[in-house]
């Protein structure tokens, strides 16, 4: 079993470190990896990320240890590659994993290294097909095959696939109980993302079971490793349809919000059980003269999403430790913000649909507790009902789904004070850190951006 570290979430040295040399910057976007969820396959975090578009030696990023000096010097160095290859892919998550406490940051850093490998095997359109299915098949034999790796990748996160026996390593360290989750759900998401390399997303149904095979899967197999650390209780890691929910939340959040850089690329991730209802093609949707059809269709999406959150709010009321909370409630907030301001909104048709930066920090510095989250959801589910026009094919459901959240946000409140989590400093300085991270990384971001934006004018 690989040892854990100590208690500490994150080091308050960093912490001072980050916020002090962090830049003052606004108005840009904030970068899509906010939302904090495992959108794999062609959703992947690290696309959704993009903080460039080659995989970047450790030395570029200003913060890459957020480990305290004791709990790397305990690691083994392939323990510590493994946090390298994290922090490179994913600097935004890596933030909230290292957060985590004792053994469980392991195997969820672990976790997100399998899946990130799977992922850039599934991404990799120079792999042929008669190559990559059985690939994505068979990827968690290659878990207990200790020389396993693949070298002819073309994808930016190749690393991880050139070194994947430092990982499968890692991974036979972990105890087994923590082997036995990520092989079963690398084997399943593997499975349905072959399933899913030629077939498009037709129905309502099938819109569901691609989140599932890409996003829900990633919520079953957290939830099952944190009871299996022990610092939630068995319940959490079996109720796999609350799991599954908040999975398909945040992945459904993201598909609706990034309908126009994926029709502009080629994809299609809206269900064609919905869009046909109002065009006859889906990037039609985009046409100035569809617009009243397309905000049908939009709002028909964001309300399907709705439908998940009664799940996530039973899902977050569950959990006891503080380090799991923030971990999971940060994502589930951004979504639903996002939500709020997709919907009705012509501007996911014509460009970029962004949460203001500002907004972005204060809620990942919020989102600590229940009662906290409570009151996020009902202010943004509020912002929803006001948008509802008269008008709106999907209106009645709307505000049933609506209703019902309201619903649920009061029974919750009842048990909060029992389930509330106790917020300490400490943690307190780690949801400090990922804020004063995010801020620093978006302020970058815009730079670069101005900075491009510039040299291709002149």
């Amino acid at each position: 079993m690989a040892g854990a570290c100590c208690k500490c979430p994150v080091s308050l040295s960093v912490l001072k470190r980050s916020l002090s040399v962090a830049p003052r910057g606004s108005g840009s976007a904030p970068p899509r990896s906010l939302l904090l969820g495992w959108r794999l396959g062609e959703r992947g975090l690290q696309e959704a990320a993009r903080p460039s578009s080659a995989f970047r030696p450790a030395g570029l990023y200003r913060h890459t240890a957020f480990l305290c000096v004791s709990c790397q010097e305990s690691m083994s160095e392939s323990l510590r590659t493994c946090y390298l290859y994290l922090n490179q892919t994913s600097r935004s998550f890596a933030a909230v994993i290292q957060a985590l406490d004792g053994e469980l940051r392991h195997a969820v850093c672990i976790f997100y290294l399998v899946l990130r490998a799977l992922d850039t095997v599934e991404d990799d359109m120079s792999i042929p097909l008669d190559k990559k299915v059985p690939m994505l098949n068979d990827f968690h034999t290659y878990l207990y095959q200790g020389e396993w790796c693949f070298t002819e990748s073309q994808e930016k996160d190749r690393q991880v696939l050139e070194d994947f026996p430092t990982i499968s390593l890692e991974f036979r360290n972990l105890a087994q109980e923590y082997r036995d989750v990520i092989s079963d759900i690398c084997h399943r998401m593997g499975v349905g993302m072959a399933e899913f390399l030629e077939k498009k997303v037709g129905s309502m149904k099938e819109w569901d079971l691609y989140c599932h095979y890409v996003a829900g899967l990633v919520g079953i197999g957290l939830s099952q490793l944190f009871s299996a650390s022990q610092l939630e209780d068995p319940e959490v890691g079996r109720d796999t349809e609350l799991a599954n929910s908040m999975g398909l939340f945040l992945q459904k959040t993201n598909i609706i919000r990034d309908y126009l850089e994926d029709t502009e690329e080629g994809r299609a991730f809206w269900p064609q059980e919905a869009w046909s209802q109002f065009a006859v093609r889906l990037e039609d949707l985009a046409q100035p003269e569809k617009l009243d059809s397309a905000l049908s269709c939009l709002n028909l999406l964001v309300t399907d999403a709705l439908r998940h959150v009664p799940d996530v709010i039973a899902y977050l009321s569950r959990l006891r430790n503080q380090s799991v909370f923030n971990f999971c409630a940060i994502p589930q907030v951004m979504a639903i913000a996002t939500l709020s301001t997709c919907y009705n909104n012509p501007m996911v048709f014509q460009g970029v649909v962004k949460i203001r930066k500002g907004q972005a920090v204060t809620l990942m510095m919020e989102a600590t507790n229940m009662k906290a989250v409570q009151t996020i959801i009902a202010q943004y589910s509020q912002e929803i009902l006001q948008k509802v026009s008269l008008t709106d094919p999907s209106r009645d459901k709307t505000l049933h789904i609506l209703a019902l959240i309201r619903e649920k946000s009061a029974l919750s409140q009842s048990s909060l004070p029992s389930r509330t989590p106790h917020l300490s400093p400490m943690y307190l300085s780690a949801a400090m850190l990922l804020a004063a991270l995010s801020w620093q990384y978006l302020s970058t971001t815009a730079a670069q951006a101005q900075g491009t934006g510039d040299m291709q004018g002149q």
